[in-house]
């Protein structure tokens, strides 16, 4: 050949070639999806540093470790970043951590992360590991930004929006369910307002006709079309002549902003962006406008 050169392997070393690749495809598919718990497929257990004690998986550990029947002194985590030991699920022999089998050379998670001491088989979750996280996220790394601020990380679609940083948002428990959202497995939503909760609990909350974030109280959709509908219901319901003139004081959850306003049993509305999202902060019944003394209303 011109300009080139040709290399030729002997027929047995390419064989061997040919029959290493093999080899390697099978440890990586041995034992593929028939071995893990609940929460994740994988061909290995962990040893917990903590108790000593083998587990499927860290949340397999603390999901025994901390339920009801246990001694409420003896519950706890486990350090994920501890763990040590793992043990082989097809051939159960304990090694230090590590993505193959020392032993049988088993693949024994097709995702592995070496700073999390991870694994998992199924790499349709497009995981990824976060330096600013400490931990392993899925959905892609190209498709997500850490916030440094916030102290996790968010879909690149807020880049875009008007991303409201709040301090640590997601290192707190869920407002509605309380469990931990930092390295929660559940999908999780940022509220206008910033703060973070379970997509489940807000669709949960939806279904109870609960619009305000539980945390600071701002409402957490386009509340316009309410508001008008509240309007006309203010304007249709007429209050008794002795609180026609009755006066109170309200703050706006929405934008902060405090309203001398005239009482109506139904809703207040604030005076600066016409929300309805109140709450009454003295004032009350007796106050009047007109004196502005305290009377009794009988």
């Amino acid at each position: 050949m011109e300009g080139g050169f040709e290399t030729k392997f002997p027929a047995k070393e390419f064989d061997s070639v040919e029959l290493g690749i093999n080899n390697f495809t099978n440890m990586e598919e041995t034992g593929l999806g028939k071995y893990g718990c609940s929460h994740y497929r994988r061909r290995c257990k962990i040893r917990a540093p903590c108790c000593n004690e083998i587990f499927d998986c860290r949340h397999c550990h603390n999901e025994a470790k901390n339920s009801m029947e246990c001694n409420p002194l003896e519950r706890h985590d486990i350090p994920r970043h501890e763990v040590e030991k793992v043990i082989c699920s097809l051939c159960d022999t304990e090694q230090d951590v590590q993505q193959y089998c020392i032993n049988c050379g088993v693949c024994m998670g097709k995702y592995f992360c070496a700073k999390c001491k991870f694994f998992d088989d199924d790499v349709s979750k497009n995981q990824y590991h976060c330096n600013g996280c400490g931990i392993c996220r899925t959905g892609g790394e190209e498709n997500f930004f850490h916030c440094n601020k916030c102290g996790c990380c968010y879909s690149k679609q807020l880049m875009s929006d008007a991303h409201r940083c709040v301090e640590r948002a997601m290192h707190h428990n869920c407002p509605v369910c309380f469990e931990f959202l930092f390295d929660t497995m559940k999908d999780i939503t940022v509220l206008p307002c910033g703060h973070t909760m379970h997509l489940d609990c807000l669709k949960e909350m939806d279904q109870h006709y609960r619009y305000s974030c539980p945390v600071c109280s701002k409402s957490i959709c386009d509340m316009s079309k309410l508001w008008r509908k509240i309007d006309e219901e203010i304007a249709s319901t007429r209050m008794p002549a002795a609180y026609q003139n009755k006066m109170v004081w309200i703050l706006c959850n929405d934008c902060g902003a405090t309203s001398h306003v005239q009482f109506h049993i139904l809703a207040h509305k604030c005076l600066h962006c016409e929300s309805y999202n109140t709450r009454q902060t003295r004032g009350g019944p007796t106050a009047s406008c007109s004196s502005g003394m305290a009377e009794m209303v009988r």
